[in-house]
């Protein structure tokens, strides 16, 4: 099979290609026919490389970003997205649609993270991570100031989170899973999933909030 994870590259910058009107039409048009997470998966399973383009074309940025701030070290992040998508390689001939395939997806995610830690006893969260550099041209520089310091606020607080909090917000806010994915991702019951949520944004928002209270 040509796909493999070694030749997986963690995505860094998001980049923007401008599209003439003929050509994001003729995008749009192929778009509109292209069929679900699924069907592509098992589509691969049968020896459809370039169905795994898609699939992993959907999906990279928000898995990276999900292992980025779940594990706190872009290295750290790094092994783990390979060995994620090594382990989706692995299994395109067992893979069964029994759940949604992000389900499945942010299932192997969370078990790879949890494995590495238990490989790497040096883990730790302290490292501050690298801030998102997607600044809008019209932006002023008091605006762009603003959003760097929340989001470095933001990055601060989720590393104060207990694990299974931190986890839990980021499979919603990145993964864009639902309550129940994130019972079925996580292991746990549908009240727990629901209930670190509920904790984890009450936390951050607090978090966040505070140093503007007190200048």
């Amino acid at each position: 099979m040509a796909t493999n994870a070694q030749s997986l590259a963690a995505p860094r910058v998001r980049s923007t290609t401008a599209l003439c009107s003929k050509a994001a039409l003729a995008y749009a048009q192929a778009m509109a026919h292209t069929p679900d997470d699924s069907a592509l998966m098992l589509r691969y399973g049968d020896g459809d490389v370039q169905a795994f383009e898609i699939l992993y074309g959907r999906h990279k940025d928000a898995i990276y970003r999900y292992l980025l701030r779940l594990s706190g070290h872009r290295d750290n992040a790094d092994d783990i997205f390979q060995d994620v998508w090594g382990k989706i390689i692995k299994a395109r001939e067992s893979y069964r649609p029994t759940a949604k395939f992000t389900t499945f997806l942010y299932r192997v995610a969370h078990n790879c993270f949890i494995d590495y830690v238990r490989r790497n006893k040096r883990h730790s969260t302290n490292t501050v991570l690298e801030p998102e550099s997607h600044s809008d041209p019209g932006e002023s520089l008091e605006m762009a100031a603003e959003r760097s310091l929340a989001r470095e606020r933001l990055e601060i607080a989720l590393r104060t989170l207990p694990d299974e909090q931190r986890d839990a917000f980021l499979l919603h806010e990145e993964g864009g899973l639902s309550v129940d994915q994130i019972a079925t991702v996580t292991g746990c019951n549908r009240e727990t999933a629901k209930s670190r949520i509920r904790y984890a944004v009450g936390k951050l928002r607090i978090a966040i909030d505070e140093p503007a209270e007190r200048s």
